[in-house]
C-alpha cells in the first residue's frame, strides 16, 4: 500500500492505494479517499495518523527513533546452536566427566565453559582459538563472562597434558583426553554393551608456522599441501556412530602403522575381547599381518586377482563349483552374485591354510566386458 495524490482540475486529493496482482497484470485499487490534500500535509493530520500506526509496527519504530536521534542501540546474539548442543553436552556426560577432571584443580576461569566454547565453535565453523575467539561475540552462551583468548589456549593445551601413568601409551603420550575417552565410554557401559563392530578412519591435518616437533612430519598429503607438516588424527566409531577414542601420529605414517596401536588400546582400556579387521590387502603390509595372527586377530582382507600372483595362479585355476547368492538391499532389490571357498595350504605343509572367499558377479561382468569392447573398438577406429 501507498498514498497518492489525485488531480481532478485544480483540487488534489490523498489516497491510500493498493496494487493487486490480477492474472498477468498489476491492478491498483483505491482503500480510501482521505480528503484534499491540503488539509492533511499542511494541518500535521498525516504526521498524527502515521506516528498512531508506528505503534503497531516495530520496524517503523526503529526508523522514527534513529530519525529523532535518540540513539538506539541495537545488538543481537545466536541462541540456537549454544542450546542444542549444550543439552547433547551434558546428557553425553561430558560435562561431567570433565568437571570431574577439574575437581583438584584450582583454575581461576571455568575450564569446561571454555572447553564447550571450542567445540561449540569447531561444531559450527572450523577454526584455530584465535578464530574462536572472534566467533563467540556473536553468540550467546552462559558461563563465559571473562573468558578471553589465552583462556581458550590454556583450556586445550590442558587437554594435552601427559599424565604420570604411561602405560599402554601409544605413539602419542598418554594425556587428559585419554581419561576424558575413557571415562565417556565407562559411563554408558552396561552388561550389554559389547563393541563388536568399530569403525576406524585416518585423516591429516598440515598446520603452519612453528611446533610439532614430536609428531610434525612432512608425508602424503591428501590436501594437496605436501610442503607443510601434518599429523595423522585416527579416530574410532562405533556402530552407533559414537566417537570411542582418537589417536595422533607422525605426519608420515601410514594407516598400517595406526592400526596395531589402536587395536591394543581398544583391548587394553576398553576391554574388548574379539576384533576383526577388514581392509583392503593393500593397506596391510606382510609384517602388519603376522603381528595379526601372532595377536590372534581376526581379519578379512580383500584382493584384487590383478594384484596377487597367488589368486591369479593357485585360487582362481581352482574348479570348485561356485554357489549362487542373492543378497537383498535396502532399496528392495538384490545383487545376485557366485561365491566359493578356496584353501591354500602353504607349500611347506607348515602352519595353517589362508582362506579365500571368491566372489563373481554376472551382472559386472558383462557390463566389464561391454566396456572393454567399446574401448577396443575405439581405439581400432
Amino acid at each position: 500500500m501507498f498514498f497518492r495524490r489525485k488531480f481532478v482540475g485544480e483540487r488534489s486529493y490523498l489516497q491510500i492505494v493498493e496494487s493487486r496482482r490480477d492474472g498477468s497484470s498489476v491492478r491498483q485499487y483505491v482503500v480510501a479517499t482521505l480528503g484534499r490534500a491540503e488539509d492533511w500535509l499542511g494541518t500535521g493530520k498525516l504526521d498524527q495518523l502515521l506516528q498512531s500506526g508506528a505503534r503497531l509496527s516495530e520496524t517503523a519504530l526503529v526508523l522514527s527513533a534513529l530519525r529523532d536521534g535518540d540513539g538506539l542501540v541495537v545488538d543481537s546474539r545466536r541462541l540456537g546452536p549454544p542450546l542444542i548442543f549444550d543439552r547433547l553436552w551434558r546428557e553425553t556426560g561430558c560435562q561431567a566427566v570433565i568437571e570431574g577432571l577439574l575437581a583438584e584443580r584450582q583454575f581461576q576461569f571455568p575450564v569446561e565453559r571454555a572447553i564447550f566454547a571450542s567445540v561449540l565453535h569447531r561444531l559450527c565453523i572450523s577454526g584455530s582459538d584465535r578464530a574462536c575467539d572472534k566467533w563467540l561475540e556473536g553468540y550467546r552462551l552462559g558461563g563465559l563472562d571473562g573468558i578471553d583468548l589465552h583462556h581458550l589456549y590454556r583450556a586445550i593445551a590442558w587437554l594435552g597434558e601427559e599424565l604420570a601413568d604411561q602405560e599402554g601409551r601409544t605413539r602419542a603420550p598418554r594425556a587428559i583426553k585419554d581419561l576424558v575417552e575413557e571415562r565417556l565410554f565407562a559411563r554408558r557401559r552396561d552388561l550389554f554393551n559389547d563393541l563388536d563392530l568399530v569403525f576406524f578412519d585416518t585423516s591429516a591435518l598440515y598446520f603452519h608456522g612453528e611446533g610439532g616437533q614430536t609428531l610434525g612430519r612432512r608425508g602424503k598429503s591428501k590436501d594437496h599441501r605436501p610442503e607443510l607438516k601434518q599429523v595423522v588424527i585416527g579416530v574410532v566409531i562405533d556402530r552407533h556412530g559414537r566417537p570411542l577414542c582418537s589417536e595422533t601420529r607422525p605426519g608420515n605414517a601410514t594407516d598400517v602403522q595406526a592400526l596395531l596401536p589402536v587395536i591394543d588400546r581398544l583391548r587394553g582400556r576398553f576391554a574388548i575381547g574379539r576384533i576383526c579387521v577388514v581392509a583392503d590387502r593393500g593397506m596391510i603390509s606382510a609384517r602388519a599381518l603376522a603381528e595379526l595372527e601372532e595377536r590372534g586377530i581376526e581379519y578379512v582382507l580383500g584382493t584384487r586377482e590383478r594384484n596377487d600372483a597367488e589368486v591369479r595362479e593357485t585360487v582362481l585355476a581352482d574348479t570348485t563349483g561356485m554357489v549362487p547368492l542373492s543378497i537383498p538391499k535396502a532399496a528392495g532389490t538384490t545383487t545376485d552374485i557366485e561365491v566359493k571357498e578356496v584353501l591354500v595350504r602353504p607349500w611347506d605343509g607348515k602352519g595353517k591354510p589362508r582362506r579365500y572367499v571368491v566372489c563373481y558377479n554376472p551382472e559386472r561382468a558383462a557390463w566389464e566386458a561391454a566396456q572393454r569392447t567399446a574401448i577396443i573398438a575405439a581405439l581400432q577406429e
